[in-house]
């Protein structure tokens, strides 16, 4: 790519993306085929049974390898459930990254357990596995690892880690449905998976979410805790549709452990079946054209693209809430949030920073959810593992190190180029925004 010498739009010069960028960013892509499926599903009345939802989950657990899978009516319900199957309970502990979204962990407040947050790795902006294992107690029943904004964990450090403990491993695959760790789907590691599937996700059918599992008992578990229908005596096993036997959870059948109802709405299950026809197909543009806008900024200073090395047999999925590492030290200092200022001149809608690092919130600090007059963190007997400023200092430092990129859903080199090259201009002409 030729040298960019315009003056920055911010100083008065030209913008570097000047095409149109029509459905570049549309998401998700609903067809005709979508709407029918979705239609049919109203116009029959059945958007709170569970046959269409029986078949999606068989297709899902298909697509990723696995024995197991339960819908849900939220991604959130599904982590919960995940947290529940794995034993997590008043006193536990369960290790999670501050940097996520706090769907991952907060449900862990609900069923009595404290979260201890790890810190992040720089790059991957994943759980580090070199902050885990000094973590875990002997009140320890789970370590969440979420793939970050479609980023694989190091899964084998990870799952050396939890065997040598006997702890379970929940993935937290919200960021990265069909993402590749080592050449083989994320998801498929743990002990159990959950993710959710709502509008804004790479894999995005409405607000919904699912579990997968190898483990018989954990999906058993699930069943019972929140899917009272597949648990009363007119549902007792039955191969195709994959409800419980365990004669210790049969006792309640009819009514969920959880008090609560997880089940998912038939109108995102029907959109779910038709998605994850064409899902592979799409992720692999969306694949194409982000890497393509890395490569196009390979070597330039300031910038490192957030994704695994090429030829590691690890992908990013649908690259969901792309991110691209910033250095401030190569480009003279220069603040994340100016940098980001002189993109938005230049056309290209970003901002520094990730999810705000979860270990400094209230909720894990403060937070009485069982009204027992103390912090829910403490308050069953668990050891304080409540961090403060300064503990975690790489996820508290996101919004100096990280900045949005824009993410594609087409591979269109033209406009990509125009965004590559207004990256470009700012890292090179970074000394002029100094002062």
């Amino acid at each position: 790519m030729k040298k960019i010498r315009s003056k920055l739009a911010l100083l008065g010069g030209p913008k570097s993306v000047t095409l149109p960028e029509g459905d570049m960013f549309r998401w998700p892509i609903v067809t005709a085929e979508d709407e029918k499926a979705v239609l049919d599903v109203l116009r029959a009345g059945a958007m709170s049974g569970t046959p269409i939802t029986k078949e999606f989950e068989r297709e899902f657990r298909t697509w990723m390898g696995m024995k197991y899978s339960l819908g849900y009516c939220n991604g959130t319900s599904a982590l919960h459930a995940a947290m529940w199957a794995c034993g997590v309970g008043a006193g536990d502990e369960v290790i999670c990254p501050s940097m996520t979204y706090w769907a991952s962990c907060t449900s862990a407040l609900s069923l009595g357990a404290a979260v201890n947050f790890a810190d992040i790795d720089p790059d991957t902006l994943c759980i580090d596995p070199a902050d885990i294992e000094h973590r875990i107690g002997p009140k320890t029943r789970a370590i969440m690892v979420v793939h970050y904004a479609g980023y694989p964990c190091d899964m084998d450090k990870i799952m050396r880690i939890a065997r040598k403990h006997k702890v379970k491993v929940i993935e937290d695959v919200s960021h990265a449905q069909g993402g590749l760790y080592k050449g083989r789907m994320v998801g498929t590691f743990g002990d159990i998976a959950a993710m959710s599937l709502m509008a804004g996700k790479s894999f995005a059918i409405g607000e919904a979410g699912m579990m997968v599992t190898n483990n018989r008992d954990l999906y058993e578990r699930c069943v019972a805790y929140g899917h009272y229908e597949r648990t009363g005596l007119a549902s007792t096993y039955n191969k195709a549709d994959q409800q419980i036997t365990s004669k210790e959870l049969q006792q309640f059948s009819g009514v969920p452990l959880g008090g609560a109802k997880h089940r998912m709405n038939q109108t995102c299950s029907a959109m779910g079946r038709v998605q994850l026809k064409y899902y592979p197909k799409r992720i692999k543009e969306i694949q194409k054209a982000m890497n393509y806008f890395w490569d196009l900024l390979e070597g330039v200073p300031g910038l490192k693209a957030h994704r695994p090395p090429k030829k590691s047999g690890s992908t990013m999925a649908g690259w969901y809430a792309a991110r691209g590492l910033y250095r401030a030290e190569e480009l003279g200092g220069l603040p994340a949030a100016k940098f980001c200022e002189a993109l938005r001149a230049e056309g290209v809608w970003t901002h520094p920073g990730t999810n705000s690092a979860l270990h400094l919130h209230n909720v894990f600090h403060t937070a009485d959810l069982f009204h027992m007059g103390k912090p829910t963190m403490i308050a069953f007997g668990q050891r304080d593992v409540r961090q403060g400023k300064g503990a975690l200092p790489v996820s508290e430092g996101t919004s100096s190190t990280v900045i949005g990129i824009p993410w594609f859903k087409k591979y269109r080199p033209a406009l990509i180029k125009q965004y590559a090259a207004a990256y470009r201009k700012v890292a090179e002409q970074a000394a002029a925004l100094m002062g």
